[in-house]
């Protein structure tokens, strides 16, 4: 498996949030867009994607597969109930590199046999962004997902902050996805280079 192109994965609801972090460093951007028309999800996916060209990013468009296909991305990231409806030999066959979502032994067990290019455990933390069904995971657990994806990436979510983030990664994590702690902040770009400074560099 390949691995992960940054350490710092920002999770992001529109282009616009794209281009400022991918300006202000980020390599591993994901746009996950609720709640809009399938022609805006396509007009924001290119432009996004457009600023990540631009600035040397890894865009993740997450569970827009028809778009993503129509765009000739890179990656897309799907959750579970996603995999019930996206086209899995269509995403293959337009060379895409898959992210799945877990937060069970038995998703995990499922995303498996999709042969994702990594697969993400959360919620970490207890998180405020959306009511999760889980318990959060732990520090713990990702050990455990670490043991059992070999060396398949792994990537740590929910209720990450820039202060748990090294945890995660010395709990197993190949990547931190990380919400609100970046556009909740009051000076977004700067905390998307103290992320970057503390995970990145430190790998460098």
């Amino acid at each position: 498996m390949m691995p992960l192109p940054s350490r710092f994965y920002p999770v992001v609801p529109d282009a616009g949030w794209v281009a400022r972090l991918a300006a202000a460093g980020a390599r591993l951007i994901q746009l996950r867009i609720k709640d809009a028309t399938p022609a805006e999800i396509l007009r924001q996916a290119a432009e996004a994607a457009e600023a990540c060209r631009t600035h040397g990013a890894h865009l993740v468009l997450n569970d827009h597969w028809e778009a993503a296909i129509a765009l000739k991305l890179e990656w897309l990231h799907l959750g579970q109930e996603d995999l019930d409806t996206a086209d899995l030999a269509a995403i293959r066959a337009a060379g895409l590199r898959l992210g799945v979502s877990t937060h069970s032994d038995a998703e995990l067990e499922r995303a498996l046999t999709v042969d994702p290019d990594y697969v993400a455990l959360g919620p970490i933390y207890p998180t405020t962004l959306k009511v999760m069904p889980w318990r959060p995971q732990g520090l713990e657990r990702l050990g455990t997902w670490r043991q059992r994806l070999g060396g398949r990436p792994l990537v740590a979510i929910g209720g990450i902050t820039l202060e748990r983030a090294p945890g995660c990664v010395a709990a197993g994590a190949d990547s931190v996805a990380v919400v609100s702690d970046v556009t909740g902040h009051p000076a977004p770009e700067q905390r998307a280079r103290d992320w970057i400074a503390q995970l990145d560099a430190a790998a460098a």
